[in-house]
């Protein structure tokens, strides 16, 4: 596609994203910029916005096949890919299929405790407030997304989660959890946005449990490059 990159419009922790000659596509990049705890650690992880780029688009590409719709264009090159341009529904959109993290620490439930269903969670985004927890009424109330919004949101979360879950079980990984982002697109459809990649998902080896994540990262464990690595190799020879 021949596109041009304009001016940028927005930076964040992890991403660059760029206007372009086109009203309806964006150029986003992704930086090696590693962050937690929202924003207070700080750090590089080597080659991290190469594998995202590319974990993500192949990503984006799989859940396509299997009837969702995302934002994804095409790649531009290690680093950059053009997008189709979404206004961001301001939610974090998770969802967990094991105890871990914050949730762990949040209900007291022991980490590596297998849920009886997916769990899904909305944070308001918000780096001012710590992305607080939001429930459906707020929501609404707030203006945030409207009731039929909301359902669409929902029936896309459990069916990327359906589709990525069968996926990395069939690389030897557990998909613990995963934040995911929505946005609207102009004649108001919802579609998935965003990244999936170890920035984003918790994924464990299903025989040793071992993070191949940004855990890692988090919790100063080493091996952060080769989590990454081992994750998008998992995934490149599929």
């Amino acid at each position: 596609m021949d596109i041009k990159k304009l001016n940028q419009i927005y930076e964040g922790k992890a991403k660059k994203v760029y206007a372009t000659d086109s009203p309806d596509y964006y150029i986003v990049e992704y930086k090696d910029d590693a962050t937690a705890f929202n924003g207070l650690k700080h750090g590089t992880i080597t080659g991290k916005g190469i594998i995202n780029n590319k974990m993500s688009n192949l990503m984006f590409q799989l859940l396509a096949k299997n009837g969702v719709k995302t934002h994804f264009v095409e790649q531009i090159n290690d680093r950059e890919t053009i997008v189709k341009a979404v206004k961001i529904v301001p939610l974090e959109i998770i969802i967990r299929n094991v105890a871990a993290g914050s949730f762990s620490k949040r209900y007291g439930v022991e980490e590596g405790r297998e849920l009886l269903a997916p769990t899904l969670e909305f944070s308001l985004k918000d780096d001012a407030l710590n992305d607080p927890l939001i429930n459906d009424s707020h929501i609404i109330a707030l203006g945030v997304a409207t009731e039929n919004e909301l359902e669409q949101i929902r029936t896309l979360a459990y069916k990327v989660n359906e589709v990525l879950k069968n996926f990395f079980a069939g690389l030897g990984v557990k998909l613990i959890d995963f934040k995911i982002e929505a946005g609207r697109l102009p004649n108001g459809e919802i579609i998935l946005a965003d990244e999936i990649s170890p920035d984003t998902c918790r994924f464990w080896d299903a025989k040793t449990n071992e993070k191949l994540d940004k855990d890692r990262f988090r919790r100063d464990m080493g091996g952060v490059e080769e989590a990454y690595q081992e994750i998008f190799s998992r995934i490149n020879n599929a």
